[in-house]
C-alpha cells in the first residue's frame, strides 16, 4: 500500500514538473519573440500604432557594423591551436604577470 502512495506521490510531482517546464518554454520563446520600443519606455504617454512600435527595435552596438547594419554572420570564429602552442601562450602571460614575485623561481 505504501509503494502505491510513493508511486503516485512520484507521479504528481512529475507531472508538475513537466508543466512548469512547458510553462517555462513557452514564456521563454514568447520572450524572445517581443520587440520593445528603440526609446526604451515601456508605458509611452501617447498611444502609438501597433506598426510603428514594432519597426523600431534597440539593437546592441556591438551587433553592428561601421555603417550602422546589423551583421548577419557569427560573430565567434575559432581557429585550432596545437598544446604546445597553448602552454606557450599560457607561459607568455604568466611570466608578464605582475603579480609575480622572484622567489617564485
Amino acid at each position: 500500500m505504501l509503494h502505491i502512495v510513493y508511486i503516485l506521490a512520484f507521479t504528481l510531482v512529475a507531472l508538475l514538473a513537466i508543466t512548469n517546464l512547458i510553462r517555462s518554454l513557452v514564456t521563454l520563446s514568447t520572450d524572445t519573440q517581443r520587440m520593445y520600443p528603440a526609446n526604451g519606455n515601456l508605458y509611452p504617454s501617447a498611444p502609438k500604432t501597433r506598426r510603428s512600435s514594432l519597426s523600431t527595435r534597440k539593437v546592441h552596438p556591438e551587433l553592428l557594423d561601421e555603417q550602422g547594419k546589423v551583421i548577419e554572420e557569427p560573430l565567434l570564429v575559432m581557429r585550432s591551436v596545437s598544446v604546445e602552442d597553448a602552454r606557450q601562450q599560457l607561459d607568455a602571460l604568466y611570466n608578464s604577470s605582475p603579480t609575480k614575485t622572484d622567489k617564485e623561481e
